[in-house]
């Protein structure tokens, strides 16, 4: 498909327009997005943004107060022992645990100096840590070398997976041993490996209560006071400080930014003629994705500047209640984009109207006949069961829609209803996760990058986010009655041009007539296109 008519849809003005909504205004400095980190005087008082915005930046957490447990008075097991090369090895003993804990009050005290570490190395069963220069109050960081992608330097996932199993089988000793080693390693502003410690600990001890043993998870370690249980979520974040970390990880990240735009573009192009009067017909996008507003900005400002004109009316209908809830789903209470976007569609002369859905049953959706009918489907339909992505799906068909728009995690594999498997895959796609954040905020601990990881843990205790590929989505949409659809040139070129801004690791590929998104040559999301078999008009 390509645009027939209409201007390029340059997604190098995301931010731009981004900005522009965010500040309820038409002014952009082009400043801010040169160096993210310290904002210009002009826009460190919109309401978009904390007051002490330059400061949340750099906001760290003291040191950890966790209580350090003794391990049980039974000899543990030893770990199994990893893939790792002859010089790397985790802790095997007691006696390395015992020096797993000196490290852990070495990192401490070094985190109260000032003098932040900077890289890992398990050398000779010994944890040891590189010291670094940093500067008191900020974190040295290593961009994204923090784990490399190479799963000799994955160890977190190396006691996390056997962990799982352990839980399964109920190996308590096994499972004591192999939590007080995370515990004494986790940390939510170290690297990817010690984030992603900190955040499968607080997972498995609550699958732990869960799973019929809660009397022996009172003496787990962590339990209760781990490091990442007073981790921020979306649901729990203040409203302003929400929209700053949805503004800055699109600005830093790809992650939602690229599919975000892709669908942008051909949502656009799906905009066509009415052939009475040859003017666009009404545009209608049943919105159920995570962008919460987000997404929004740059397809209305692309919609006004359109040679043929804007449709004569513009809806969007926000039906997230839809489907199954998951990461990155939630909203705090009291945050409401359609004020901002209302405003900013009226500074340009767009027509705009927002409503809310709670099913997609065409009369909560008030469909009109001669509308341009989207469904955007990003990042949600992928939680639960199979059977409710079939049912979420089956009820899109029954619409009608001209278009739909559905990007999800490109996991790998099966769904697999043992806790162990599931576990490993959903704990793969968060090392993903924290490992481009890493380099997305170069290292550096700010609440912004809390917020947004905080959030993606949850992957690990919702449904199996992880579980299917491109290839099952497609089985599925074909069973459902749906053709897929290949994306323009323009949209194409244009989202690979987007990704040149952000770190070099970040790469696209075609899925067949879906764009793919990868990170450091390991797949991450898909967003691809859909039209139904046969539609009537």
């Amino acid at each position: 498909m390509i645009f027939e008519e209409g201007p390029d849809f340059n997604l190098t003005t995301h931010d731009h327009n981004l900005l522009d909504w965010s500040e309820d205004s038409i002014s952009y400095i082009p400043s801010f997005l040169d160096d993210p980190y310290t904002l210009p005087d002009a826009i460190a008082g919109c309401e978009c943004w904390p007051q002490d915005q330059e400061e949340a930046n750099l906001i760290h957490s003291p040191p950890s107060t966790t209580p350090v447990v003794a391990p049980p008075t039974t000899s543990p097991p030893s770990l199994p022992q990893p893939e790792f090369s002859k010089k790397r090895k985790l802790p095997t003993s007691s006696t390395t645990l015992d020096k797993a804990a000196a490290h852990q009050n070495r990192r401490r005290t070094v985190a109260d100096s000032g003098d932040e570490d900077d890289g890992v190395s398990e050398e000779d069963g010994e944890i040891t840590r590189k010291q670094g220069n940093g500067r008191k109050g900020e974190r040295k960081g290593n961009g994204g070398n923090s784990g490399s992608g190479n799963k000799e330097v994955r160890w977190a996932e190396h006691l996390l997976n056997p962990c799982a199993t352990a839980i399964e089988a109920a190996n308590l000793s096994r499972v004591y041993h192999l939590l007080y080693v995370l515990q004494e390693l986790a940390c939510t502003s170290g690297d990817a490996n010690h984030r992603l410690a900190a955040y499968g600990l607080r997972a498995l001890t609550r699958h732990l209560s869960s799973a019929g043993i809660a009397a022996a998870a009172a003496g787990v370690p962590g339990q209760g006071g781990g490091p990442a249980d007073d981790s921020p979520s979306f649901a729990s974040t203040e409203p302003k400080l929400f929209r700053s970390a949805l503004i800055k990880f699109h600005e830093v990240s790809p992650w939602f930014a690229l599919p975000n735009s892709l669908a942008n573009a051909s949502i656009l192009q799906a905009v066509t003629l009415d052939s009475s009067n040859q003017r666009p017909r009404p545009l209608h996008v049943v919105d159920v994705g995570v962008s919460h507003g987000i997404q929004w900005p740059t397809l209305l400002d692309a919609l006004s500047r359109r040679p043929g004109g804007a449709p004569a009316l513009v809806r969007i209908t926000v039906a997230g209640a839809a489907a199954p809830p998951g990461p990155f789903s939630a909203a705090p209470p009291g945050y409401d984009f359609s004020s901002h976007l209302l405003r900013y569609a009226n500074s340009i002369d767009l027509n705009l109207r927002i409503d809310r859905a709670d099913t997609l049953a065409p009369r909560s959706l008030s469909l009109a006949r001669r509308e341009t009918l989207v469904v955007c489907a990003q990042f949600r339909v992928g939680h639960g069961g199979p059977e409710d992505r079939t049912a979420f799906l089956r009820s899109v068909r029954e619409l009608n829609p001209d278009l739909v728009v559905l990007g999800e995690v490109d996991g790998a594999g099966e769904s697999d209803d043992r806790f162990p498997a599931e576990f490993g895959r959903r704990a793969e796609l968060l090392w993903k996760f924290l490992d481009s954040t890493s380099a997305a905020f170069k290292g550096r601990d700010c609440a912004e990058r809390r917020v947004v990881e905080g959030e993606a843990a949850r992957v690990l205790e919702w449904g199996a986010a992880a579980a299917e590929g491109c290839e099952r989505w497609r089985e599925r949409m074909v069973g459902l009655g749906f053709r897929e659809e290949r994306f323009g040139e323009e949209a194409v070129e244009a989202g690979r041009a987007l990704l040149r801004k952000y770190d070099g690791n970040w790469e696209t590929r075609m899925a067949g007539a879906a764009v793919g998104l990868g990170w450091k040559g390991q797949r991450v999301s898909f967003c691809s296109l859909w039209k139904p078999h046969t539609r009537s008009q």
